[in-house]
């Protein structure tokens, strides 16, 4: 039993009040008594709200699996089917057009299209690389990845890869920043005169997109150019070993990159009790103050690693130009659903984690809103809401956060609310959630694993699904990416908020995602998802060719492209017509996927990682694509296209390659050849539960699992 002291009728693991008391609420302006006071307020008041909505959830749920067994075996009626969902309450009337009054917001959100980092918020090395990978280096990122040319070579420097690294550069430059009657690649010296940027004595085509430098005029260290928002600083150093082979001593091509990041204390964590939450939070205090550093080991050297300064440059009218730095970072909150034994209510029951995430991670965030240069210049705390189910529910979190800025001494609405949109309830109701929350609304996204996950729990007794590659190919898939777009942009985001896209989630095939990932600002997204800093870099590539704001303009003026109906197409298998070998396929996919996430959510606590699918391509795997998974699994077992036999066998002889994938990992446990294992046991509780698992979420189970492997440690 974990020691506890009693604040304001809550009992709180004495770990994390200490950490409260001692460390975030120290210079916040906030009292003890005061945070307390709010905090139980939530965790009794609205956490009893809270329950209800988990409740209607449920109810809905059972309403919709009715429907369908009654129905099964029919021709799918979709009149009848849509006239259901309206008078359960699952489809709400949609109300009169309107726009958002969110202001405030920073130019990452409103003006800057770009990057979005997601990464853990436990792992402080991976915290600040997001945050510094606001600005990346194009050399690095061409030649390190199978951009250019196939996978990077070992060894030494490869000059014939420079060189291409450095062509492949300059046809950027062209692209972005044309010369009057010059290549980049012909240029052999960059000057400023009386305030322009000269390339050998000629101009750039848009003088505007210079915006300063560094050094002296006449050979300046670095020159800062802008480009549909992004700025670009070419680095100048004929000592250095690129820059000393280049004619016009160009040492490097820096790109802003990922001008926002998602720290996250939700899919990408394993965090179940107060221990690991400390962590979360501590790390986010570090953020929030500046002071966050890391020291770790790198080819056989000690690296401490801090944030980045801004970057101050010379205007062509000789004053100063400051550009950040840093990304701007917004936190993820855990959803509605999950509770964390770190605080108990006056009853002894745990209180909502979601709720306890609104509290602490904002009060943290007092901390920058009292700083000269820090995260946020317009004093906004961005707060990103997964999980959410229809606009009951996001009106539920625009209360909590009116109470929290209550509580912190806050004007209203300086949280502003990212709604995830990957439950189907908020896609088909996202007009009315956006509604719900329209003073701080600051981001809206799709997320394609968890909106599945969620379409194959809500239609679980529909009948069998397609297999996953299928299933991204049906109409659905389409409708929901453009209706959440077109909606945004009805309700008045652009130029205020962010209309994001999800994960690329191969970080090895960078040379894939410059071909595929360029679909999302053509489709008018002003951000979208990346996995790595590198990769940050190279899809900012994609944000000087596409022209987001004109991309918006453009669709709105088009109107809606999808209907609800479209987005209502479930995505059955029409014929069915597997034989066992793609059966077995199918189902030693997913389990593979499972099985080497779970292993390590388990038994190492690491809750985002890259791991080779059955394939051995590395995959970044979260709870996400877990959930998608173990629902697919559960939907084949519950239609009887395979049976629990089969997949017990599956999934041991999956667990022998995801033992083999790992085996050299000092810290592996092997699963076979026992399979008797905690982390076994949690991948088939995913399956073999997953269709009574609410909204087919992988939490319970995983946290439960955890739990039990901590105590026995």
């Amino acid at each position: 039993m974990s020691d506890r002291v009693d604040r304001a009728g809550l009992q709180v693991d004495r770990l994390l009040a200490e950490f409260i008391e001692t460390e975030a609420l120290a210079g916040s302006d906030v009292t003890a008594d005061a945070f307390w006071s709010g905090l139980s307020t939530l965790a009794h008041d609205f956490g009893a709200r809270n329950r209800e909505l988990l409740e209607i959830r449920q109810t809905i749920q059972s309403q919709i699996d009715d429907w369908h067994i009654r129905h099964r075996n029919q021709p799918h009626n979709h009149t009848a089917y849509t006239a259901f969902l309206k008078d359960i309450g699952y489809l709400v009337p949609e109300g009169d057009d309107f726009e958002i009054t969110t202001s405030n917001t920073d130019p990452e959100i409103a003006s800057i299209p770009g990057p979005q980092l997601v990464v853990p918020i436990t792992n402080a090395r991976y915290a600040l690389n997001a945050a510094n990978a606001r600005w990346g280096s194009l050399y690095d990122a061409y030649y390190g990845t199978d951009a250019t040319d196939g996978a990077p070579p070992s060894g030494p420097y490869n000059k014939g890869r420079g060189a291409r690294v450095v062509a492949k550069s300059r046809v950027f430059l062209d692209e972005a920043f044309a010369i009057e009657g010059l290549s980049h690649a012909d240029a052999r010296r960059y000057h400023v005169h009386n305030g322009a940027l000269l390339i050998d004595d000629q101009p750039l085509v848009d003088p505007s997109k210079f915006i300063g430098f560094k050094g002296h005029p006449k050979a300046p260290e670095a020159v800062l150019l802008r480009n549909h928002g992004l700025h670009v600083e070419l680095v100048f150093d004929r000592t250095h070993p690129i820059g000393s082979r280049d004619q016009a001593g160009l040492a490097d091509v820096r790109l802003e990159a990922a001008v926002s990041a998602i720290l996250d204390c939700e899919d990408s964590v394993a965090c179940v009790d107060a221990e690991d939450k400390v962590v979360a939070y501590r790390n986010w205090l570090g953020l929030m103050k500046g002071d966050l550093t890391d020291t770790f080991e790198k080819g056989g050297k000690i690296v401490t690693r801090a944030l980045n300064p801004d970057k101050v440059f010379t205007a062509p009218d000789g004053s100063e130009v400051t550009v950040k730095g840093r990304a701007l970072m917004l936190v993820r909150n855990v959803g509605h659903l999950m509770t964390n034994p770190a605080i108990l209510d006056r009853d002894g029951n745990e209180i909502f984690e979601g709720l306890m995430d609104a509290m602490i991670t904002t009060l943290i965030a007092k901390h920058d809103l009292a700083r000269d240069s820090g995260n946020s210049v317009m004093g906004s705390v961005y707060v990103v809401k997964p999980k959410m189910h229809g606009p009951d529910e996001v009106a539920f979190a625009d209360d909590t956060f009116t109470h929290v800025e209550r509580t912190l001494g806050l004007a209203r609405d300086t949280v502003k609310l990212g709604i995830m949109d990957e439950e189907r309830r908020t896609t088909v109701n996202l007009k009315e959630c956006i509604r719900a929350a329209k003073s701080r609304v600051a981001f809206i996204n799709t997320g394609f694993l968890d909106r599945t996950g969620d379409e194959i729990h809500t239609s679980m007794e529909a009948g069998p699904f397609s297999r996953k590659d299928w299933i991204k190919r049906k109409a659905w898939i389409s409708a929901y990416e453009n209706r959440n777009v077109d909606i945004g942009l009805a309700c008045g985001l652009s130029g205020k908020a962010q209309i994001g896209k999800g994960m690329w989630a191969m970080p090895d095939q960078m040379a894939a995602m410059l071909q595929a990932k360029i679909e999302h600002p053509q489709a008018g997204a002003n951000c979208a998802w990346v996995p790595s800093p590198t990769a940050a870099t190279l899809h900012a590539l994609h944000y000087h060719k596409v022209d987001v704001f004109a991309v918006q303009a453009k669709l709105k003026a088009g109107g809606s492209r999808a209907h609800v109906d479209q987005v209502l197409d479930i995505p059955l298998a029409a014929f069915r017509m597997w034989d066992k070998r793609q059966i077995t396929r199918e189902v030693e996919n997913n389990a593979q996927g499972i099985l080497g996430y779970v292993v390590r959510w388990i038994d190492q606590g690491v809750g985002c990682s890259k791991v080779p699918d059955i394939n051995n391509v590395g995959l970044m795997e979260d709870r996400a694509t877990c959930r998608i998974s173990a629902q697919h699994i559960a939907n084949w077992l519950h239609h009887g296209v395979v049976d629990r036999n089969e997949v017990r066998a599956i999934m041991e002889r999956m667990a022998v390659v995801v033992d083999g994938q790992n085996a050299g990992d000092p810290s592996y446990a092997p699963m076979a050849p026992g399979f008797e294992g905690i982390a076994f046991k949690a991948a088939c509780d995913l399956v073999f539960e997953g269709r009574v698992q609410p909204s087919g979420y992988t939490e319970p189970i995983l946290h439960r699992r955890r739990l039990e492997l901590k105590a026995s440690l």
